[in-house]
């Protein structure tokens, strides 16, 4: 166990240096190419960040452990809308343009209920990963092809290799995946591990331990974005990872392997999509999240992980 408590302790510093890096050169990369902080952050960021998810996933199905594949995606949805955004706007308040949450909620919406409609009588086919897959496509065409480049100026960020090229700004956003993507296995495996030894079940450390470690990144990127003053790019973050998790981890997922599962998941659905749509409401009626918002969603995921370890639902 002394061995799993030293990968939990290496993984920290890996997500911090990884989050900065993959923030720096995102921010560099928009403002080269007039980018809006929103696109970059549920886009390249939002991306990145779901590595994770799409790794743990296919593991789990080609170990024949779908619970830990769905369970993952379930609860790292629930982790980034309650816990990422919850904690952001509780150090850092947000804000976001209402032309931009006009345009962009539809697609977190739609796929929000794509995968309560789609999982919910316990499979998930071949031919369903694919639909998934292509819808992705689509909505990463959708994204690049607006031109509207933001006319906010994001200031400079002068500091690391801020001369070099862009050439290098794509390889400090790759350096940063890799490294967050490597702490957040190390925390995983050593959560898990110690989870196992306190005789924790499959299912609550897929959506509880495991979701909220490979949302590690999308904490670290989103925290460090609001630092910067790119609230829309935090909250772009969470619509694109969240998008990401259903269309390319379990899309994907599916193609590779179809899901067949027996757990009862039709509250963990329900809570979801209700957790998404509580997320917009409280967002349009200031545009912001507030310190007030961010704690009223930590309590929201606090009370989802209590009544799944009490086996409510």
């Amino acid at each position: 166990m002394l061995i799993n408590f030293f990968q939990l302790l290496l993984g920290l510093p890996l997500l911090y240096y990884g989050g900065d890096l993959l923030i720096t050169g995102s921010i560099r990369l928009g403002q080269k190419y007039r980018i809006s902080p929103f696109i970059i952050g549920a886009t390249i960021i939002g991306f990145g960040t779901s590595a994770p998810e799409l790794a743990v996933s296919i593991f789990a199905a080609l170990k024949n452990s779908p619970e830990l594949a769905l369970g993952n995606v379930i609860g790292s949805n629930v982790a980034n809308v309650a816990l990422v955004l919850g904690l952001t706007a509780f150090l850092i308040p947000l804000t976001i343009g209402k032309k931009r949450l006009k345009e962009e909620s539809p697609a977190f919406l739609l796929t929000t209920f794509l995968i309560m409609l789609l999982i919910w009588d316990f499979r998930l086919s071949a031919l369903e990963g694919g639909f998934m897959v292509l819808l992705l496509v689509l909505h990463l065409w959708n994204s690049f092809r607006k031109k509207e480049a933001s006319e906010i100026e994001m200031e400079g960020e002068i500091g690391l290799w801020s001369n070099k090229g862009i050439f290098f700004q794509f390889l400090l956003i790759i350096c940063g995946l890799v490294l967050l993507v490597s702490g957040a296995r190390f925390m995983v495996d050593g959560a898990v591990a110690i989870a196992k030894t306190l005789g924790v079940s499959e299912w609550f450390i897929g959506i509880s331990i495991v979701a909220v470690g490979t949302s590690l990144p999308e904490i670290v990127s989103s925290i460090m974005a609001a630092k910067r003053g790119h609230g829309e790019m935090a909250i772009g973050n969470v619509f694109g990872s969240n998008i990401f998790n259903v269309l390319m981890v379990l899309g994907i997922t599916a193609l590779i392997k179809p899901l067949e599962i027996t757990e009862p998941i039709q509250a963990d659905l329900i809570f979801t999509t209700g957790l998404s749509c509580f997320l917009l409401v409280l967002i349009r009626m200031g545009h912001a999240l507030s310190k007030r918002n961010g704690f009223v969603l930590l309590i929201c995921y606090a009370f989802y992980i209590g009544m799944k370890g009490a086996g409510v639902f």
